[in-house]
């Protein structure tokens, strides 16, 4: 069957011959253009004059002495007209969006030549309405419904504020005008109707031929009358009805299950081999990634229409970092630079194209936690040094330089590749741009401002691919489909909300008033891509259309308006068919793992030697799960530390708490010696400099890795701030709290002790089964030991004390057996074991009575509050009692760990795995 454009060469060649050369082809876009020389080529078999092919913007634009000004320059001046208008003091990285809104809005306008001053007065000015001679009956109907919505007995306010924000628009759209009119600029609307009303035009062509135009303007209406009257166009629009033809429906549960479809359709019906006779349409063009990937190795050659999002380059992310950098990432004041900030370039993929120090200079900064690179370190280095320049250079200027580095860096490094190179170009063209307006005036904000609009700006920018168009299998967008007829056609997420597309109508012009004064409404809308998809489809002998029809993720899994419209009309055989993936989801569930002769001796080697200690973390661990425990201990798998930044997580605030609390009381032993009063608290407590000394001491230590004494304390940002005054008010409050315990002794601080523990070991030696008793070391540190006065009993006990700066309310166990029990890790089991057993050491070398604390310092304000922990209902006031049960409990734990009988099994408490660093490892 032949093709809408093989008709009209057809014709074309029988009404002027061979010589087209005073011709022009006017198209809605450019990719039909290429179909049809192709086509005229073939049909006349000898060469000939080619006529001019242009696109209906170029005919205009060719038509006007205005030009069509850069969008970015049209929104910066409408922002400047809207606060000039309104007094509204509106940023523009705000405005930017309903800005494009709003110069939509005029450009609808002005290509449907409506009475713009009556368009905008009419909300302005209700009583307008007195006088609606002008309006036809229709018209003066559609308003006073819609102003019915807004009677004195309904939605007062909103009527207010609605007509408030009215009141300025005409000004705005005279004052825009008038401002681009002056530099003989004009946005495309405008350009059109200063066209469709101008008598004077003349015309270079002596026939313009207009194919495959519907639903047009009236600017374009007024300019096709006026060649027309002038006998110099042909219009030709496709009206051929659509054949009986067979048609496929195909559901699918996922997006990424339609595109793995395509390899098996164009492996059928001969369809690779059509070549361009074959498109892939994409109703959702974010699926051109997976398309692409699913076209099998057969495909030699493909034509793709649609653009690369520039958002998901690397050089897109690269660029938010870098500005982060140089933005929340510096601090003039110390005129350094945060670390996190610095890592996040310095680890993004193009980082090595900056420099090939680059790892270098990662490992030296995060070893010394500095902020700055060194001065000698940079000299050498012309990308490092120009990634550190402070904001003596423009941030655009700076990095415009970074990335005209970086792509001299990449062609001297690497072969290059298409994407990443016209990835650069395209960024630098950006960057460019708006740095053209900043330098011209036209664009003058803040660097905030200036960040979020070049990230809007990314995200609106594609980058084309290039080819040859009429050779290979078709990968394109709705919108390029125009006029192109193809044999076989697949279309994918043909979804309602994607064909038709964009029907919701956003704009400052209500439907109703759109609709009375003949403005584009969604009706109009749907009815454009009606036409593109009925004319898709109307000379295929070969059709599947492809929906996905899972309701997850915000899909409604409906199918196209257009497809159920195919159902309904029953003129052509429908086949349907579901697209089922081919793999079905398993549950993976770890396995078991057996103590080999090597596990065996990485135990023995690890605790059983003279170094050799088991922790009471260990233990947890096993209880907890036994796989962690052999990750951890037996594969030697640390645990990460994703701390390389300056952020304050919950371990690192613990340990800035811990050091702090253990600098404050060596300060005051230095004063009284181990005797601790409450004057020496009180003075303390008064001195607010020695405190946030010791803090900020902590914070250098703990956080910035700074053992230098004579380093200062880095400048803080906002958070940490916030963090260092609430480890200052804690440990202000554990002072309170110690003195009312006053006088007591302090025993030990951070105090490391230990024990020997015999345990029985079942080893499988190579020769038979070996179960033996030995003996290892178990112990670990104490935060705090100290010596008081029990106010209840008046009897003296030591308090082994663990520090805790969570808000978890702990619970007392039942009795000394839950400690073992894992079902009771949740309840924090693993604080009590390490209590228990670390007052036990320290109960074996004293006749004193001994008791485990744990002493929270967020519950440790009320006044009767005791960190001692608890057994059921009874404090535990000394470890002597509860020392034999839970001796034995541990010694059975731990004999159980080196018995090669048992298996490490995974834990059967599924919750426990969202918080291990090794789930999936094991699988789960």
């Amino acid at each position: 069957m032949k093709s809408f454009l093989e008709h009209i060469a057809e014709e074309l060649l029988e009404k002027f011959g061979t010589d087209l050369s005073r011709i022009a082809v006017v198209f809605p876009n450019k990719r039909a253009s290429l179909f049809l020389n192709e086509h005229l080529a073939r049909l006349a078999g000898k060469p000939l004059w080619s006529p001019a092919y242009i696109t209906i913007s170029d005919l205009f634009r060719s038509l006007s002495p205005l030009k069509v000004a850069d969008p970015i320059l049209l929104v910066c001046e409408l922002h400047r007209c809207f606060t000039e208008c309104t007094g509204i003091d509106e940023t523009l990285d705000h405005f930017y969006g309903w800005g494009q809104l709003l110069l939509a809005d005029f450009d609808d306008v002005d290509k449907n030549m409506a009475p713009a001053d009556k368009v905008f007065a009419l909300l302005r000015d209700i009583h307008e309405l007195d006088d609606v001679s002008y309006l036809t009956d229709e018209q003066r109907e559609i308003i006073r419904r819609f102003f019915s919505n807004f009677s004195d007995d309904h939605n007062t306010e909103l009527k207010e504020r609605f007509l408030k924000l009215w009141s300025h628009i005409g000004d705005i759209y005279h004052l825009f005008n008038r401002k681009l009119a002056d530099r003989q600029l004009a946005y495309e609307g405008a350009l059109y109707r200063q066209v469709a009303t101008d008598k004077t035009l003349q015309f270079e062509y002596d026939t313009y031929v207009f194919i495959g135009f519907n639903l047009l303007h009236p600017v374009e209406q007024e300019l096709f009358r006026q060649l027309e009257r002038e006998g110099k166009a042909l219009f030709y629009q496709d009206t051929e009805d659509i054949p009986p033809r067979s048609t496929t429906f195909i559901s699918a549960p996922t997006e990424n299950s339609q595109a793995r479809y395509i390899s098996r359709w164009l492996s059928e019906k001969n369809r690779i081999a059509a070549g361009h006779r074959t498109a892939i349409v994409l109703c959702d063009e974010s699926l051109l990634l997976p398309v692409v990937h699913s076209l099998p190795d057969t495909v030699e050659k493909a034509n793709i229409t649609t653009g690369y999002p520039l958002y998901q380059t690397p050089i897109a992310s690269l660029i938010s970092q870098l500005i982060s950098l140089q933005t929340i990432g510096y601090s003039p004041k110390a005129g350094s630079y945060r670390l996190r900030h610095i890592n996040a370039v310095l680890r993004h993929p193009y980082a090595k194209y900056i420099s090939p120090r680059y790892q270098d200079l990662v490992q030296e900064m995060n070893a010394k936690r500095m902020y700055y690179p060194e001065i000698g370190f940079l000299s050498s280095d012309e990308g490092l040094a120009l990634l550190f320049q402070h904001h003596d250079t423009p941030i655009l200027k700076w990095l415009l330089s970074l990335v005209r580095h970086i792509a001299t860096s990449y062609r001297q490094t690497e072969v290059e590749g298409p994407l990443d190179t016209e990835s650069l170009f395209r960024m630098h063209t950006l960057l460019n741009r708006i740095n053209g307006l900043v330098v011209s005036g036209e664009l003058s904000v803040d660097v905030i401002t200036l960040q979020r609009l070049i990230m809007q700006l990314i995200q609106t920018t594609t980058i084309p691919f290039h080819g040859e168009p009429i050779e290979g299998i078709q990968i394109m967008g709705v919108l390029e489909t125009r006029n192109l007829d193809f044999d076989h056609v697949l279309l994918l997420s043909c979804n309602e909300g994607n064909m038709p597309r964009g029907i919701n109508d956003t704009s400052f012009i209500p439907y109703s008033i759109r609709k009375a004064y003949g403005l584009t409404t969604v009706d109009n809308k749907v009815a454009i891509y009606a036409n593109y998809f009925h004319h898709l489809l109307q000379r295929a002998s070969d059709v599947t259309l492809v929906y996905n029809n899972s309701t997850n993720d915000g899909q409604t899994g409906e199918m196209s308006r257009f497809m159920l419209q195919l159902m309904v009309d029953g003129r052509q055989t429908i086949t349907y068919q579901t697209l089922k993936a081919g793999q079905q989801s398993s549950l993976r569930m770890p396995k078991p793992i057996e103590k080999t002769e090597a596990v065996m001796e990485i135990l023995r080697q690890r605790f059983l030697q003279n170094t050799g200690i088991v922790s009471p973390t260990a233990i947890s661990n096993y209880l907890r799960c036994q796989l962690r425990f052999f990750y951890r201990y037996v594969s030697n798998l640390a645990e990460p530390d994703n701390n390389d930044e300056d952020l304050i997580d919950n371990r690192i605030f613990g340990n800035i708490f811990h050091l702090s609390a253990q600098k404050v009381y060596e300060y005051l032993m230095q004063l009284t010696g181990d005797h601790i009063t409450a004057l020496a608290i009180d003075d303390l407590l008064k001195n607010n400099i020695e405190i946030e000394r010791i803090v900020d001491n902590a914070f250098k230590r703990e956080l910035f890795q700074i053992k230098d004494p004579t380093r200062r304390l880095p400048p803080l940002d906002g958070l940490q701030l916030i963090n260092r005054e609430v480890i200052i008010r804690y440990i202000r409050q554990l002072l309170e709290t110690d003195k009312r315990l006053t006088p007591f002794t302090i025993l030990g601080l951070e105090k490391e002790i230990s024990m020997p523990l015999a345990i029985r070991v079942n080893d499988h030696t190579a020769d038979a089964q070996d179960t033996h008793e030995t003996t290892l070391k178990i112990g670990g540190y104490i935060d705090r030991l100290d010596s008081v006065v029990d106010p209840e009993t008046g009897e003296e006990r030591i308090r082994v004390i663990d520090y805790k700066t969570g808000a978890y309310h702990i619970k007392p166990l039942a009795d000394v057996d839950a400690i073992f029990d894992p079902e009771n890790i949740k309840e924090h089991s693993d604080y009590f074991l390490q209590a228990f057993l670390y007052s036990h050491i320290i109960r074996r070398e004293t006749d004193t009575a001994v008791s485990p604390a744990l002493l929270f310092i967020q519950h440790a304000g009320t006044d009767d509050y005791d960190p001692t922990l608890k057994l059921g209902k009874e404090r535990v006031r000394d470890i002597a009692t509860e020392a034999p049960r839970f001796m034995k409990l541990l010694n059975e734990t731990i004999s159980d760990i080196f018995n090669a009988d048992i298996t490490f099994m995974p834990t059967n408490d599924m919750k426990r795995c969202h918080t291990c660093p090794y789930a999936t490892l094991c699988g789960r």
